[in-house]
């Protein structure tokens, strides 16, 4: 969206520069991503103050910055008090301004790519935008609306949160008229007095935010999200594998190119491998039929769908199938990846998991849950990193698994180190854990002697 000076200036409360003739054309709060053009907002973080950089955006070009105090340096400066809420308060205006159909998106897991997968679904039919990665918090969404196309048509943008009322705030903001809700897991339990309860509270949040002829667009398998349908008093579409959810699948089968299904009387076949691919994409087709787009226009958009980095990206490493799923993981989501290990055609399945974290207080529950979960699917062996991952192999050990086939390494390099003699050709194996733990080094290092080759 592109604001004169004088727009900004008004929206934001700041003092007017009336000879300042500047225009925004794209928006920023990194000041190693400017553009020529860019509003530059200076936010201050733990680590990082955004008035250190002020020179250095307009060397680059912006076209103004807006700061909580001038800084000695030639450009165009709007001062406010919190650049953090001016921020917000221009994206709550511009999507107002906007004015087009907002899809909000939230979960435990799976937001990321069900968010990328209803947006390439609604672009079958409309100029659809959405947030880039996870630009889903307090920060990153409102710079997603805000780089929001004028002629885009619909947006579809993530919410994220780890203490309630998060999402609250976002739904002021972005005021989406379709709510759609992937699950409620574990994630950012440490965060929650009352564990899962607490986090189903604020996934509701985006929920109870829809204006009355909103919609919202429901997981029939998990049983709290299915029960929101109770804090809405408009529409509510479900999706998933129960059989009296709206849109369901059928006929489900898992290939080594993907997974097929039908919906709605339709035949769909995609690259993406798993239950919890499928349901993504049912809740992608659920959208769509929201918003009045036939099934059958969709076939070719849900054949193109692929893996994000790090998220489910398979690949023959030789003579290995690789499973890279390390971007992130909670319980759920380990659980899913683990069902889509144990369908994989091999000689030998093998997990490597890194610990979950932010799960407070019952971080040695799940982690064991996941233990267990390997040893009764008949993974052949599990490889813990770091942590509270040792609670996985103790109790995959505990559940029946040979202690030979379930080991513990403090770091992901020692697991790839490791990893390098013991993977065999005909393997299949799951790289998995938490952003923090790092997994894909391990991966990296399995393959080192590879990559050294190549």
């Amino acid at each position: 969206m592109t604001f004169s000076q004088q727009m900004i200036a008004n929206i934001i409360g700041a003092p007017p520069q009336p000879a300042a003739m500047a225009i925004a054309t794209g928006w920023s709060i990194d000041s190693r991503t400017i553009s020529p053009g860019d509003c530059f907002f200076a936010l201050r973080g733990p680590s990082h103050d955004g008035h250190d950089f002020i020179a250095g955006v307009f060397a680059r070009g912006a076209s103004l910055a807006i700061v909580e105090h001038t800084v000695d340096t030639p450009g165009l400066q709007l001062t406010v008090p919190d650049s953090t809420a001016a921020l917000q308060q221009l994206a709550g205006k511009a999507r107002s301004l906007w004015g087009q159909t907002v899809v909000g998106v939230t979960g435990s897991a799976g937001k990321t790519t069900t968010k990328d997968t209803i947006a390439s679904l609604l672009s079958t039919t409309f100029r659809t935008a959405r947030n880039l990665g996870n630009l889903n918090n307090h920060l990153g969404l409102p710079l997603s609306i805000l780089r929001i196309p004028d002629d885009s048509q619909i947006a579809v943008l993530e919410m994220g949160m780890n203490h309630e009322g998060e999402i609250r705030g976002l739904a002021a903001i972005a005021q989406p008229q379709i709510g759609v809700v992937t699950n409620v897991g574990w994630a950012h339990a440490e965060n929650f007095a009352d564990g899962i309860e607490g986090i189903a509270r604020a996934k509701s949040e985006l929920i109870q935010a829809l204006p009355g002829e909103g919609t919202a667009v429901l997981n029939a398998d998990d049983l709290r999200v299915r029960a929101f349908s109770k804090l809405h008093p408009g529409k509510t579409v479900t999706f998933g594998f129960a059989e009296d959810a709206d849109v369901h699948a059928e006929d489900v089968s898992m290939t080594s190119e993907g997974s097929r299904f039908r919906a709605l009387g339709t035949a769909f076949e995609t690259q993406l491998a798993g239950r919890h691919a499928v349901s993504n994409i049912l809740a992608g087709i659920a959208v769509a039929r929201v918003m009045g787009i036939a099934p059958e226009k969709l076939l070719d958009a849900v054949r193109s769908l692929a893996p994000g980095n790090m998220r489910g990206e398979r690949s023959v490493r030789n003579g290995i199938t690789v499973i890279n799923d390390c971007y992130n993981a909670n319980p759920e989501a380990m659980l899913s990846m683990l069902e889509l290990l144990r369908d994989t055609p091999a000689t030998r399945r093998i997990a490597v998991l890194g610990e979950m974290l932010e799960l407070g207080r019952e971080a040695g529950t799940l982690h064991r849950k996941v233990g267990r979960f390997v040893a009764e699917q008949g993974i052949h062996a599990v490889i813990g990193i770091r942590g509270a991952g040792r609670w996985m192999v103790d109790e995959a050990i505990a559940a029946g698994l040979s202690g030979g086939a379930a080991l513990f390494f403090d770091t992901p390099e020692e697991a790839g180190k490791f990893l390098q003699t013991y993977l065999k050709p005909g393997d299949a194996v799951l790289f998995k854990g938490s952003r923090g733990v790092h997994v894909e080094r391990a991966l990296e290092g399995a393959f080192a002697a590879e990559t050294a080759n190549a």
